[in-house]
């Protein structure tokens, strides 16, 4: 257990070192370029996310699942990594004027034509990081996405200084690609293979084919609305959308993205051992509990401060996007008791059941976004969360029918949280009601954090969260650690 404790602290602390480097930059770039700046470069990243879905063709999945690897799978994964992402960056680059010409964007030719080198780049080091994933080396994954995120902040930010404008952040994506590289070289597992090989590829492409579908829709899903609002609404209206997601996304960067990496091979792994299925689905319920337990406070809190946060992160000209985070906030935090089901389903060989949800929340939500873009951005908030709501059904029905997990059990795993987020959010709530209009955005939204946290913590305690143990156990880590340095005899 205590070398998972030490996985998640690496991993923390590499979502946390890219998530303040990123929030650094989203300081800088938002007082430095327009919204119809930052508009151009949105729009060309989310197409380019796309292809970044079928580019990994699940075989990152499948190192980290696969139960017995030989240097035969590790050679024909090294294959079909470098024939997909090679073919895809072909497609981009014929791609990107007709893609221009739809948006009626010209800029958006040259955007595309840049970001398609990262498909010649990134295959280069395409099993590192699942290997090192495989074998919980969160340090060196730490390594590599720092430097990505130094590269990039470094680059943006001069050059967009030097009025390099939307173009700034084309190169700095470019940069931080050849830095994570670099690093990655450096910290790669000794039984990687250099030279690709054909057998055991078909192998590959069965499941890649089943990762890679769910994986695309899921990615659909999520990049529906950028590509929606920037046809029917405006390149604006998108930069505009972009930044309240950008807010949500703090937490998925933060929490999410920092106990996915770590839960999908603990899932798998309690899934190839002795506890089987089951086990695995113990510790999803626990990761749930935890999940719901940051979740809920953290989205009752922004809801209630997305003013002052706005102002604080992007200035005054972002305004405009304070009412969509707010009721964005409300699907955030619905599907936080779902987020993790994902790769639950995938660990325990469930990987079809997860592709067909995946499907089906798709289209609902392509559907429900395309009735309410013509109403405006406000409209498009409200699809979202629908959209998240039914998808949280469907994935709940999935469980059950799957796993077993019922509506009581899952209850249990969150009313803490529940009464958490209670406590919590007394603070923010007394802010939004009583604090003058005319306090300073920084003042406000650091002193409210504050009490919320205070709040949070003596909440935790109260009610005798599991998440309280973890804090015991890690505060009883370093002082033994601290203890051990000061008397080294």
């Amino acid at each position: 257990m205590s070398a998972t404790r030490h996985s998640f602290f690496f991993s923390f602390a590499e979502k946390y070192t890219v998530l303040l480097l990123g929030i650094i930059a989203t300081m800088v770039l938002s007082r430095l370029l327009t919204p119809a700046e930052v508009g151009v470069y949105s729009l060309g990243a989310v197409l380019v996310a796309l292809a970044q879905v079928v580019r990994d063709f699940g075989v990152g999945q499948y190192l980290i699942q696969e139960k017995q690897l030989d240097t035969a799978k590790l050679r024909a994964a090294l294959a079909t990594s470098l024939l997909v992402a090679w073919l895809l960056a072909g497609l981009v680059l014929l791609a990107s004027a007709p893609l221009a010409q739809f948006y009626g964007e010209p800029r958006l030719t040259l955007v595309l034509r840049l970001l398609s080198l990262n498909f010649l780049l990134i295959p280069l080091s395409a099993l590192t990081l699942p290997m090192l994933r495989r074998q919980l080396r969160f340090r060196a994954i730490y390594a590599i996405n720092a430097a990505n995120s130094v590269v990039n902040l470094l680059v943006a930010v001069l050059l967009a200084l030097h009025g390099y404008s939307y173009m700034s952040m084309v190169w700095a994506a470019l940069a931080g690609s050849c830095a994570s590289l670099l690093v990655s070289l450096l910290v790669r597992p000794g039984e990687l293979p250099w030279l690709p090989g054909r057998r055991g590829m078909g192998a590959i492409a069965r499941f890649g084919a089943y990762a890679t579908g769910g994986s695309l829709v899921d990615e659909a899903g999520v990049a529906a609305p950028d590509l929606i609002i920037g046809k029917l609404i405006g390149i604006e209206s998108l930069a505009l959308f972009g930044k309240a997601q950008s807010v949500l996304n703090i937490f998925n960067q933060a929490i999410t993205s920092a106990i996915s990496p770590v839960v999908f091979p603990l899932f798998a792994a309690r899934a190839r051992g002795d506890g089987g299925q089951g086990g695995a689905e113990i510790v999803y319920l626990r990761t749930i509990s935890y999940m719901t337990s940051l979740a809920w406070p953290f989205f009752f809190f922004l809801a209630c401060m997305a003013l002052p946060l706005v102002k604080v992160l992007y200035g005054t000209q972002w305004l405009a996007c304070v009412p969509l985070i707010r009721i964005m906030c409300l699907s955030s935090a619905v599907y936080s008791m779902f987020s993790m089901a994902r790769y639950l389903l995938v660990a325990t060989g469930q990987l079809p059941a997860q592709v067909r949800l995946d499907a089906c929340a798709g289209v609902i939500k392509v559907a429900l976004l395309l009735a309410a873009a013509p109403f405006g951005l406000v409209a498009v908030a409200w699809a979202v969360v629908l959209g998240n709501v039914l998808r949280s059904c469907l994935v709940y029905g999935c469980l059950r029918r799957l796993s077993a997990l019922d509506w009581r059990i899952l209850a249990r795993a969150v009313r803490k949280s529940l009464l958490l987020c209670g406590i919590s959010g007394m603070a923010p709530v007394a802010a939004l009601l009583w604090l003058p209009l005319d306090t300073p955005a920084l003042l406000a939204l650091t002193g409210t954090a504050l009490l919320s946290l205070l709040c949070w913590l003596a909440g935790l305690f109260l009610l005798k969260h599991e998440l309280a143990g973890e804090f015991l156990l890690l505060q009883r880590q370093l002082l033994g650690r601290w203890l051990a340095v000061k008397s080294p005899h």
